[in-house]
C-alpha cells in the first residue's frame, strides 16, 4: 500500500497532534491498529511506526526533556551494546553529517531491546515540533523503508551523559541518522553550534525523481515560501540572486563554512527593501518550524547575531536545478559567514544545514 505522504502544513488537520498524541496513537497496540488506523494516517503516522511504539508512553507521566531520555538510554545499555554506539565525546566522527549514511553499521532495530528503541523513538519524536514531529517520523519511515524504516536507521552516543561527580555536567552528543536524516541532542554540549552541530533532512515522496510540484514531500512548502521572496524582487535584484553554479554536495565539506563575506554566492539583503528582508525572515522561520522551540530559537538567535545583513540569498538554474522549467526554483540557499542553509530540490529534497556563533565560524 503507497503510504500517506502530507506535503504541508495545510494537508494535516488542523488540530496538530501534541508530541503526547502521536506517541499514544502508537500505544494502543495491535488490537487498536484497526479502530485507529483512520487516526494514524490523518497524523502521519504508519502503521509500523504505531506498534513499534507501543512501549514509548507511560502513564500519563510528564514527558522528559530528551537530554534526559538521552542520559536513561545511556544509563541502559550492556557493556555489549557500548562497544558498538558508544564513542569518546571527541571522535571525529561526531561532526560528520551526511544524506544518507549510518553512523555506526549496526542498526537500532538489530542493536537495541524493543524497550530502548521506543526510548530513541521518544528521543527523535521531542526534537521536533509538535505540528511537524509525526510528519517527519513518517519521512523516515518512508526513506527508510528498504532497511526496515526507523528500526533500520543507527544512532551512536558520544560521551557520556550525567553529572560528573564535582557538580558539573559531562559532555555528551546523541545523533541519529539513516538516509535523508542526521539528527543531534547534545544538551547544549557543543559550544556555539545550532543543533548541536551540522544537520540533514530530506524526502523522496514520490520515487527518485520528483515532478515540478513535489506532491507528497513534506518540505516542499520551504521552497514555495522561498520563492515568494524571488517573485518580490525587480529585474535587477533578480539577476543577481539567479546563479548557474550551486555547491557540491560531498558530506561534511557540503556545510562547511566560510567565516567571511567574500565569495557568497547571490544576492546580498543590504541590496532588499524592509517589506522583502520580512519575506526572507518568513522563510527562515519556515525552515525552523520543524524543530523544537529550544533549537529553533538558538538557531535564529546566533543567525541574528552573525548580522543579517551578511546573509545573502541565491536561486539556481540550469540542466536539472529547475524541474519542469518552470521558474520555480527548486534549488535554492541562504548563506552567511558562519550559517548555511542549502535546500536542493532535485532530483528530490535534500537540505543541508549549518549554524553557528559568529565568534566561532
Amino acid at each position: 500500500m503507497q503510504k500517506p505522504n502530507p506535503s504541508c502544513p495545510e494537508c494535516v488537520s488542523a488540530n496538530h497532534p501534541t508530541r503526547r498524541q502521536i506517541l499514544k496513537v502508537a500505544a494502543g497496540g495491535a488490537a487498536a491498529l484497526t479502530a485507529a488506523s483512520a487516526g494514524m494516517f490523518s497524523l502521519g503516522v504508519t502503521p509500523r511506526f504505531a506498534r513499534a511504539g507501543a512501549e514509548v508512553v507511560a502513564s500519563g507521566a510528564t514527558p522528559a526533556a530528551p537530554e534526559t531520555l538521552v542520559a536513561q538510554l545511556f544509563k541502559s545499555l550492556t557493556d555489549e551494546q557500548k562497544k558498538l554506539i558508544t564513542f569518546p565525546f571527541e571522535h571525529p566522527l561526531r561532526s560528520q553529517v551526511d544524506n544518507n549514511w549510518h553512523i555506526v553499521k549496526q542498526p537500532i532495530g538489530k542493536t537495541l531491546t524493543p524497550e530502548q528503541h521506543a526510548l530513541v523513538k521518544e528521543i527523535f519524536v521531542d526534537l521536533h515540533s509538535e505540528e511537524y514531529a509525526a510528519k517527519v517520523v513518517q519521512q523516515v519511515e518512508h526513506d527508510n523503508e528498504e532497511d526496515d524504516g526507523f528500526a533500520g536507521c543507527a544512532i551512536a552516543l558520544f560521551g557520556e551523559p550525567g553529572d560528573r561527580g564535582d557538580g558539573g555536567k559531562s559532555k555528551f552528543e546523541f545523533v541519529f541518522t539513516g538516509r535523508h536524516v542526521t539528527r543531534r541532542c547534545d544538551g547544549n554540549s557543543v559550544e556555539g553550534e545550532a543543533f548541536g552541530g551540522p544537520i540533514f533532512y530530506g524526502h523522496a515522496a514520490a520515487g527518485f525523481h520528483e515532478t515540478a510540484t513535489h506532491p507528497g514531500n513534506i518540505y516542499w512548502y520551504q521552497a514555495l515560501q522561498a520563492n515568494e521572496v524571488f517573485k518580490a524582487m525587480d529585474g535587477k535584484q533578480r539577476s543577481m540572486a539567479l546563479r548557474s553554479d550551486p555547491r557540491r554536495e560531498q558530506g561534511s565539506k557540503t556545510v562547511a563554512l566560510r567565516g567571511k563575506d567574500d565569495g557568497i554566492p547571490g544576492i546580498p539583503m543590504t541590496e532588499l527593501a524592509n517589506d522583502q528582508k520580512d519575506l526572507v525572515r518568513k522563510v527562515m522561520a519556515d525552515l525552523l518550524a520543524p524543530f523544537r522551540k529550544r533549537d529553533a530559537d538558538e538557531a535564529l538567535k546566533m543567525i541574528e547575531d552573525g548580522g543579517f545583513d551578511h546573509l545573502r540569498m541565491a536561486f539556481y538554474q540550469g540542466p536539472g536545478l529547475d524541474i519542469g522549467n518552470d521558474g520555480v526554483w527548486d534549488v535554492w540557499q541562504i548563506e552567511g559567514p558562519s550559517m548555511v542553509w542549502y535546500f536542493r530540490g532535485a532530483p528530490h529534497v535534500h537540505t543541508w544545514v549549518h549554524v553557528r556563533e559568529p565568534d566561532k565560524a
